[in-house]
């Protein structure tokens, strides 16, 4: 039989092989699309709905400081009243508590008191809407005091957001490009499960046995697992785009250079894993542990820059970000295959792939199974 029918024919088969996990078609196919639009609807909105905080005002004692904070803050048009009149401090506990409100502001007691005070839920504490009244007010406090001193401000604040890619990249392109990487690498890490059965059963010593050649088996293998990426590409992009506006900018040769190294490097990644598992249960263990660890800690939902200091060295080392990167690179940003940054992952990629590979292939030799 010719290589070519040989390798046509361990690639059907291996196919088969590999869907016939049902836990594969989960992790390669299923998990990464419920990932992407359960973040995609909490974090991936257009923008157009109009930031609102629901708050309730304490006024202890009416005087002239907190009858004209009180103006100014009916004024404020981000603020919902729960109750259009200020109540008391019992009742806006009661509302905190039993979040009926974001926030509760208690004006001065007396015309001398200069200071405003915020309650929150202490659950909430941290979250982004409180940080946000924290800010609104904090405006709010200048500008009164602006108000009060007759002052005009000299100078304003105007924001602006530039990017390495085009105009309109926005978060749902850089988190659907992350979800690609991601779903790509788990095909890498949970697709060699069938490895582990054959292996345990002993099958690959009797395939060694036969006229078939192990290195085409190898790379009927790794074409199924490239084909399986090209269509976890296809499928994730189209979801993104038609479904929630993502806009790619692709750059063929960057995607094709990071894909084919990306895709390599985590296949080493799963082959390493099976080389030692002595289950089905045992390597989809080390496999969840890689993936999780990768997912939260390489930039796939939220920018690498923003982790703590101590935990960016981390990220640094990890394969995945560097797939990340070059996956974005090739799909949001349009560019990367003429910087140095972007062939500097592609080398610590490789690295990662030909070492995981190298301990994959002396595990597989030194080890034993017992056939069950």
């Amino acid at each position: 039989m010719s290589n070519g029918k040989q390798l046509s024919k361990l690639f059907g088969a291996q196919i088969k092989m590999m869907f016939r996990e049902k836990q594969v078609w989960f992790w390669n196919l299923f998990f990464p699309i419920i990932l992407m639009v359960i973040f995609m609807v909490i974090f991936g909105g257009d923008g157009g709905s109009e930031f609102k905080a629901k708050i309730a005002v304490v006024k202890s004692n009416a005087n002239s400081t907190s009858n004209m904070l009180e103006d100014y803050l009916h004024k404020v048009p981000v603020f919902e009243w729960k109750s259009e009149q200020v109540v008391s401090k019992e009742q806006a506990d009661t509302w905190i508590k039993d979040k009926d409100v974001d926030a509760v502001v208690v004006l001065p007691e007396t015309e001398e008191a200069t200071a405003l005070e915020l309650i929150v839920n202490k659950e909430n504490e941290k979250s982004a809407n409180t940080q946000a009244i924290r800010g609104i007010l904090d405006q709010f406090i200048q500008q009164s005091n602006y108000a009060v001193a007759n002052v005009q401000p000299t100078f304003k604040l105007e924001m602006s957001a530039v990017s390495n890619g085009s105009e309109d990249l926005n978060y749902v392109d850089f988190l659907l490009t992350g979800m690609i990487a991601l779903a790509v690498a788990q095909g890498g890490l949970f697709g060699m499960v069938d490895m582990v059965e054959m292996r345990r059963k002993g099958l690959l010593k009797r395939l060694r046995m036969t006229p078939v050649k192990m290195g085409l088996f190898g790379v009927g293998g790794m074409l199924v697992r490239f084909v399986l990426g090209i269509v976890q590409i296809v499928i994730l992009a189209v979801i993104g785009v038609f479904g929630f506006g993502a806009n790619l900018h692709l750059d063929f040769p960057t995607l094709i250079v990071g894909f084919f190294v990306g895709a390599l490097a985590f296949n080493a990644l799963g082959y390493f894993f099976s080389s030692f598992s002595k289950s089905i249960e045992a390597y989809m263990g080390m496999a969840n542990i890689a993936s999780f660890l990768m997912m939260f800690l390489s930039g796939i939902f939220f920018p690498t820059s923003g982790f703590p200091e101590w935990l960016v060295p981390v990220s640094e080392v990890l394969p995945l970000t560097y797939f990340v990167n070059g996956i974005r690179d090739g799909m949001v940003y349009g560019s990367g295959i003429a910087t140095s940054e972007f062939w500097t992952g592609i080398g610590i990629l490789g690295i990662w792939g030909i070492i995981a590979f190298a301990l994959g292939v002396l595990i597989f030799r030194k080890s034993k199974v017992e056939v069950r």
